[in-house]
């Protein structure tokens, strides 16, 4: 017979206090908001463990938002509409129209393999005709897939083609949805300029929605975050900076007579997503909270209808060229946290888009990513699946609270464009990307396959496109704004690779690990694993417990570089020793941070490894005591 009694019911409960007694105990007298407490990049603290009594104060989880505002005002749930049942998304692949046939073809092709929303984009708006469009929307169902373009200008002339395509075909206008990707302020931001006033371009903007009333479900203004998660922001600065720009997007609109409720119903925001899982989540759940507060101040009406439509794409920051098939490990847990969090619709980029033009077989698998959550592991059965975890909801809180503030602290200097003018904007995205740039470099944000774990030997397809890789700073004159810049995590470690896979004979490192067998183990790795990042040739012989083999093994090996692998006590008799052995053979070097470093150099030992210090700059020294130029 079933037991239908509650799970666990024969335990008592455990209180809060009697969790702290315990972990108390366990840390042994050290501080536990040091040793427990994680300090985000978000510029908020986390603790270890959340319980329930953490949500009663939460503002979101009651029926209004206290906090921010008074009124009434939906909450997550009830933001998302329809998803009351299920947690449906449309899964995007994009196509870079240069032959309007061929990207047709390719678009019938791809919608026969799982994909239901098309991203078009137009590589030269001077070749956009109602006649090509016709011929790059031939035998598609504009009922049933949503339709997508982004056109560096002529989004009203996209507008009226479409329009007349769906009437000369049949179809009810009311049934096409989609978005015309129009947003100037990111084009500023990208380009530092437009080719008009920005006055001028939101005068565009106002006519295009007030155009757009006969199309009802296509937006044609899209708020681009994923520019500022592409830029290194952290996840309070991408939502801080896309809800204060689409309140100027909404400030701009309304002192031009559109009415708030058609304003609304035209903007749909795109969200970087990257590989911290649970802060991407909440922080789509964060953006649901946020958007109701602003367009509450423009009068907004129709609160009971309010949908956030969010769009995401994984992000390019945290990708990589060496390893890239690591990328696909990437895209599926950002996938999973842009799903979790609730997004409208989601674009897996292809693992190899970073440095090659993606082929048939890497953008297959980035759509086969999405179906795999969609029809294997039943993301889509359960709405708001997050809702209720104390982790998730006290981490939508704390993003949703800061992002707030930042917000706030925007519109007291001016609103968004002017603290892009006035370089706000672009100081505070460097401030963060600095940070995790160093993080990077000291190996602090672990990059698998480049800072840390690098694969020996491997080197990277003649196929790569070096400018795709690095993207340089423009030069531009007559800027309006400095333009923001755009990046990745993994640069400065690729460039120090792609300068080693030049040369002709890679440079040998030979690990001398002596004494202490725990100590010369650690360090062994620790080396083996530093150099490798740069793609040096490691030796390791696992261990001498005789240095004097040790050393005639390594002359033997005739290696460029020559590392000490002991204890910090044992350095202070060894080294001097093996050095003066190995001193005119190779660079000798010490893995370890010893007390009496002064003394060491003194000796002439001046090359140490240490975690500590900066991995790039380190491997950077050795590139160029070899005479290798990047």
């Amino acid at each position: 017979m079933v037991n239908k009694g509650k799970l666990f019911s024969q335990f008592p409960p455990v209180s809060t206090e009697e969790w702290m007694d315990k972990l108390t105990a366990d840390l042994k007298g050290e501080d536990f908001s040091k040793k427990l407490i994680w300090k985000t990049n978000e510029g908020f603290s986390v603790k270890p463990f959340y319980r329930r009594e953490d949500l009663e104060n939460l503002p979101h989880m009651k029926t209004f938002l206290p906090l921010f505002i008074k009124g009434d005002v939906p909450a997550i749930i009830r933001d998302r509409g329809i998803r009351k049942i299920n947690n449906h998304w449309l899964i995007r692949q994009n196509i870079t129209v240069s032959d309007y046939s061929a990207s047709n073809r390719s678009a019938l092709d791809i919608l026969t393999r799982g994909i239901d929303s098309v991203g078009f984009i137009i590589a030269d708006p001077e070749s956009l005709s109602k006649e090509n469009l016709e011929i790059l929307l031939k035998n598609i169902n504009l009922r049933s897939v949503e339709i997508n373009f982004l056109c560096n200008g002529r989004s009203r002339e996209i507008l009226e083609y479409v329009a007349e395509i769906a009437d000369n075909k049949g179809i009810s206008l009311d049934s096409v949805s989609g978005t015309i990707e129009t947003d100037p302020i990111g084009r500023l931001m990208i380009n530092g300029k437009l080719c008009v006033s920005p006055e001028a371009g939101f005068d565009y903007l106002a006519s295009l929605v007030n155009e757009s009333r006969i199309l009802p479900g296509l937006r044609v203004i899209q708020v681009n975050g994923p520019v500022f998660n592409n830029a290194g922001a952290t996840s309070v600065q991408e939502l801080a900076f896309s809800m204060s720009m689409a309140y100027e997007y909404m400030a701009q609109l309304t002192d031009r007579g559109i009415g708030s409720d058609l304003a609304v119903s035209k903007i749909r925001f795109s969200f970087g997503t990257g590989s911290n899982y649970f802060m991407e989540i909440a922080k789509l759940r964060a953006a649901r909270l946020l958007w109701p507060v602003i367009v509450d101040g423009f009068g907004y009406k129709r609160k009971d209808q309010l949908r956030t439509e969010i769009h995401c794409e994984t992000s390019s920051w945290n990708k990589t060229i060496y390893n890239p098939y690591v990328n696909m490990l990437r895209t599926q847990t950002e996938a999973m946290s842009a799903i979790l969090g609730g997004a409208n619709s989601l674009t897996v980029k292809p693992f190899d888009f970073v440095f090659s033009q993606p082929d048939e077989f890497s953008e297959r698998i980035a759509r086969n990513q999405q179906i795999i959550l969609r029809e294997e592991s039943y993301f889509d059965k359960v709405a708001d699946p997050s809702a209720g975890s104390y982790y998730i909801e006290n981490l939508t809180y704390l993003i949703a609270d800061h992002s707030w503030k930042l917000f706030l602290e925007i519109e007291e200097r001016g609103g968004f464009i002017s603290s892009l003018k006035n370089g706000y904007i672009q100081e505070k995205l460097k401030q963060a990307v600095d940070k995790r740039k160093d993080d990077v470099a000291r190996r602090k944000e672990k990059l698998l396959g480049i800072n840390h774990f690098p694969e020996p030997g491997e080197t990277v397809s003649s196929l790569i496109d070096a400018e795709r890789i690095f993207m340089e700073n423009r030069t531009e004159e007559d800027l309006l704004v400095e333009p923001v810049t755009i990046s990745r995590g993994a640069e400065e470690f690729e460039k120090i690779r792609l300068a080693v896979d030049r040369v002709k004979v890679r440079p040998v490192v030979f690990l001398l690990a002596v004494g202490d067998p725990v100590m010369r183990k650690a360090r062994s790795q620790f080396a083996s694993d530093l150099f490798g990042c740069a793609g040096y040739n490691v030796v390791d012989y696992q261990g001498f417990d005789d240095v004097e083999h040790g050393v005639k093994t390594a002359l033997e090996s005739q290696a460029d570089i020559i590392v000490i692998c002991s204890s910090d006590e044992e350095y202070a008799t060894l080294a001097p020793g093996v050095f003066n052995r190995l001193k005119n053979k190779a660079l000798v070097v010490i893995a370890g941070n010893p007390s009496y470093m002064d003394e060491m150099k003194a000796k002439g030992l001046d090359l140490i490894i240490s975690i500590g210090s900066d991995a790039t700059e380190t491997l950077k020294s050795f590139n160029d005591r070899l005479g290798i130029t990047i």
